[in-house]
């Protein structure tokens, strides 16, 4: 199959989508606890939806899997594993700073971690970036998209500075700017193991090749493994939680809502999940510097996040500068994804 970075890019700009949407439903759950809503939406993320699509997608999973060597089953799984404490403060994270800030702050620590280091492990940076005229052009998209998050980041701050506290509370119930922020943190460099993850799953992408499995769809029976590591660190850490907030019953309570929450969980999920289904399917349109769909995925989820928060009023009350700010941002951003895009088209065009 002949790369395409132009639809790549697209595919990347349709998994952008989809996680800076994913949340939006989460926020008409109704009288469930974090832990409750978040483990039953991940159950559609990280389990159910993978292995449907993966089953009805490719050829003989299950056989794929068995055939696949058990180290190269562990580390993607072990990175799911690290992957799923990215996850789950992921959701704390947009408690306490919002869409907007929040996802600016996590997915620029993810997305600086999770593009440069798959080439420097595997020793490819020097060579294969560095050494190329059109690695060096994806180097300077990376920093493009790191600027336009620090800006994002930068709009963010001014936001907070402007609004009242009363304001912030309507906005965002749980605003908590410094708790925010480490927890930001902690998620955005936890999360980049999803990019080591699927780096480390290329047995099992040569494995469902070999039966028959179209190019296309090559990504999504390591998605199958790298979330159902993920899956176990947020089942651990909501089955604690609900030991603690003794919210356990809240699934069969009846005096809850719960067909509508169920509906909307498993709405919220596999909205989730179709943001590693699209980014396993442009990432086969890169060629040889797929690691740079790490950079184009958390270039487009910001874009459509900060869309979202500006639909859900999260900057009401936001002066000219914070609004100058926010829409520079999301010029850098949009800029970014071209010059990577077109990076990605040099080398196509050089080893045409």
């Amino acid at each position: 199959m002949t790369p395409n970075p132009a639809l790549g890019v697209v595919f990347h700009w349709l998994g952008g989508f989809a996680a800076g949407t994913f949340y939006v439903p989460y926020r008409y759950v109704r009288r469930w606890s974090w832990e409750t809503y978040w483990l039953t939406g991940g159950v559609f993320s990280w389990i159910i939806v993978p292995w449907i699509l993966a089953f009805s997608m490719t050829n003989k999973l299950l056989a794929t899997l068995h055939e696949t060597p058990a180290i190269a089953l562990f580390w993607p799984f072990f990175y799911g594993v690290l992957w799923g404490f990215g996850g789950l403060t992921f959701g704390l994270t947009m408690r306490y700073l919002g869409l907007s800030l929040g996802m600016a702050v996590a997915l620029g620590y993810c997305a600086a971690f999770g593009t440069l280091m798959p080439p420097i492990f595997r020793g490819e940076f020097a060579t294969q970036v560095l050494g190329t005229q059109s690695g060096v052009v994806i180097l300077i998209g990376v920093l493009v998209c790191l600027i336009g998050i620090a800006f994002a980041g930068a709009a963010g701050i001014s936001k907070e500075r402007e609004m009242p506290d009363a304001m912030k509370q309507v906005v965002i119930k749980e605003f908590r700017l410094k708790k925010g922020l480490l927890v930001a943190t902690f998620c955005g460099v936890m999360s980049a193991c999803f990019s080591y993850g699927l780096a480390a799953g290329d047995p099992i992408r040569a494995a469902t090749l070999r039966h028959g499995t179209a190019p296309l769809w090559q990504g999504l029976p390591i998605l199958v493994v790298v979330l159902a590591g993920g899956f176990l660190t947020n089942f651990v850490w909501c089955l604690t939680l609900h030991i603690r907030n003794k919210s356990g019953g809240e699934y069969f309570d009846p005096k809850m809502p719960r067909l509508p929450n169920y509906l909307v969980c498993a709405l919220a999920g596999s909205i989730w999940y179709f943001q590693f289904f699209f980014y396993t399917m442009g990432e086969t349109q890169m060629g040889v510097y797929k690691f740079s769909s790490w950079t184009l995925h958390m270039a487009s989820i910001i874009i459509f996040s900060s869309l979202w928060g500006i639909a859900l009023h999260e900057w009401r009350g936001a002066g000219r500068r914070t609004k100058g700010l926010l829409a520079l941002s999301l010029a850098l951003l949009v800029a970014s994804t071209m010059i990577v895009g077109y990076g990605n088209y040099l080398s196509t065009a050089h080893h045409a």
